[in-house]
């Protein structure tokens, strides 16, 4: 792009595309309006970072669907109480889990009971990437290196797939 002014008007001119994109992510036409302005000031604020040969569509796209699954998952950690308790007695659930039925209350119970039985240094890691932290946040407050982090977590889903197996 040369100029300044190019670079404005191609972001201008992506302004419907962007549109559609917005309503196809978040299935509501304010929350698109609100996704295609914080991608435009995004890609203004980063226009020195814009390689002149990559494909300017895309980067516009690339921008919003990050924007829009930072956002997704920001609204997820603040949905979710993180369970401290010593025995786990809020396990992180969603709020559609199930639990309302009978069925699902006890299938809830059981996956907390078995979920008990693991070693703090595997529940607690595990609790928290259900409840939607990242990796990294994980490792940080708990004090762990990332690597034992994603082993621990790793460990424990495959673990509950063995012992839960005859509920798919």
């Amino acid at each position: 792009m040369k100029g300044n002014d190019t670079f404005k008007s191609s972001v201008i001119g992506m302004q419907g595309n962007l549109f559609s994109f917005a309503l196809k992510l978040t299935a509501n036409e304010e929350e698109a309006h609100d996704l295609v302005q914080d991608t435009t000031l995004k890609a203004l604020d980063n226009e020195a970072k814009f390689t002149e040969n990559a494909n300017f569509g895309g980067w516009m796209m690339t921008i919003m669907r990050n924007i829009f699954i930072n956002n997704y998952r920001k609204r997820t950690r603040e949905n979710t109480v993180v369970d401290s308790t010593e025995d786990l007695f809020h396990l992180n659930l969603s709020q559609d889990s199930g639990v309302q039925t009978p069925d699902g209350a006890f299938a809830a119970q059981e996956i907390t009971a078995i979920l008990n039985g693991f070693p703090a240094d595997y529940r607690k890691p595990f609790s928290m990437h259900i409840a939607g932290y990242k990796y990294e946040e994980i490792s940080q407050k708990l004090a762990m290196p990332l690597g034992t982090v994603k082993s621990h977590i790793f460990f424990t889903r495959k673990k509950l797939r063995e012992m839960l197996k005859d509920y798919r």
